[in-house]
């Protein structure tokens, strides 16, 4: 991981950049649309956003202005929980789809395992899989009981999981499941909705290393082998978050910053989630 370009390799060939842009809770319109062409204009390839954060189309709009060749860009859309189910599934991919003004989606997720819906809804992503309207498959805020579940009978094994990732909560069992599953890690909330800024331990390797307390956290992600995407909506945070490929963290900071888990996550509990 040298460059912001640099990918890993989903369990299907398919490349994912590491780094990429966020965009919950980014405005539709203007605000979203700024925010992404920022991103693109500072080297960014891979930008997420999801049907319930109802900023697709800006995110089309912005895709659309940036200039940049389609096949160089990393696209992620969810399926929003109230659209879980096989047939109303497929309904809202082609609905996101047109959103974003894409003939294909990069990847597409399952945002939250919503009981007796997240199989169905599956087998609807399974098929937009085999039909080519989507490159790569996954879900989001899977824990690991959450994946045996789905994996025991589907036909195509899920390429990502997209879960809250950061040094209060380290996910080491669902991380040391997935990588044995062959399933892509990926980090929201990596910067703890800012509170990266007032953990003594990061204001302190960020001294060390010359660099912010959120770039040391994000650097962290990508020495575990975890996907990135931090949110913002200003240029110069959104190129200063990408500028974490020009240093390493030692073994032993690594291995400080794993100690802060606490097991507390910002975002709601998969398993006590109401969907």
């Amino acid at each position: 991981m040298k460059h912001l370009s640099d990918a890993t390799v989903l369990h299907n060939g398919v490349k994912m950049p590491w780094f990429g842009l966020g965009v919950w809770k980014a405005k539709e319109g203007e605000e979203v649309e700024n925010a992404v062409k920022s991103a693109i204009a500072a080297g960014y390839r891979s930008i997420d956003t999801a049907a319930v954060y109802q900023n697709e189309a800006g995110v089309g709009a912005a895709i659309k202005a940036a200039g940049v060749p389609r096949e160089e860009l990393f696209i992620t859309t969810k399926v929003w929980n109230a659209d879980q189910g096989y047939e109303s599934t497929l309904q809202a991919f082609e609905e996101s789809r047109a959103k974003l003004g894409l003939e294909y989606v990069d990847l597409y997720l399952i945002h939250w395992p919503v009981k007796g819906k997240y199989k169905e809804t599956w087998k609807a992503l399974e098929k937009l899989y085999k039909d080519g309207k989507v490159r790569a498959i996954g879900v989001s805020n899977f824990q690991v009981h959450h994946l045996e579940d789905l994996m025991a009978d589907c036909e195509v094994k899920p390429m990502v999981n997209q879960v809250e990732f950061h040094p209060y909560l380290v996910q080491t069992d669902l991380r040391a499941f997935c990588k044995q599953a062959g399933i892509q890690l990926e980090a929201w909330s990596p910067l703890m909705q800012g509170e990266v800024f007032r953990v003594p331990l990061l204001q302190e390797l960020a001294e060390k290393y010359g660099k912010t307390p959120a770039q040391i956290v994000l650097r962290w992600d990508l020495q575990h082998g975890v996907v990135t995407i931090p949110k913002s909506v200003n240029p110069e945070r959104i190129k200063a978050n990408a500028d974490v490929f020009d240093f390493e963290l030692s073994a032993e900071d690594m291995a400080r910053i794993d100690a802060l888990d606490k097991h507390h996550r910002f975002g709601p509990d998969p398993d006590n989630f109401d969907f």
